[in-house]
């Protein structure tokens, strides 16, 4: 019984040191010159930021495999929706529509010990995303560019699809 409870122990070890190898580092690259109006503020800049830094993170800690590497620059972000400065009574409030989907521009290496496995330049946009109903149902913030996220980075670095051209 004693011997079943210290495999246990190093089991459970080896999977938390494994899940823990694997890492994501996010960086914002000149985030003040983001196409969406959001990042023009830099109390609201940094709040989404650091947001979405914790998705990476999250995304990584969930998928990645241990020993892995990513490293993410983020280089725009155009948040789903758009404020309608004309409506004076909604000019806080994000109306969207499907003409303002998400959009990320973002640089990537995956590597695993010290090779690199694959890096690229991609633009991810999800031109559907208000048929998403998990996203549609959901009262977290920044729900429709999670869900595009997390559908982007399963594809990549797990299922390991090429970005199309």
């Amino acid at each position: 019984m004693r011997l079943a409870k210290v495999v246990c122990a190093v089991l459970v070890l080896f999977l938390l040191t494994s899940v823990a190898d694997a890492a994501v580092r996010v960086s914002f690259i000149q985030p003040e010159k983001y196409h969406d109006e959001d990042f023009r503020s830099s109390s609201r800049r940094d709040g989404i930021t650091a947001e979405f830094r914790k998705y990476f993170e999250k995304l990584g800690a969930r998928y990645l495999k241990g020993n892995q590497m990513l490293s993410i620059d983020v280089l725009d972000i155009d948040l789903a929706g758009q404020y309608e400065p004309w409506r004076p009574q909604w000019s806080h409030v994000r109306i969207f529509r499907d003409t303002t989907p998400p959009r990320v521009r973002l640089r990537y290496t995956l590597s695993q010990g010290g090779k690199v496995l694959m890096s690229g330049e991609e633009a991810v946009t999800d031109m559907n995303y208000q048929w998403n109903p998990s996203a549609r149902n959901s009262s977290d913030r920044f729900r429709y560019e999670k869900d595009m996220l997390r559908d982007w980075f399963r594809k990549r670095f797990v299922r390991l699809e090429a970005p199309r051209r």
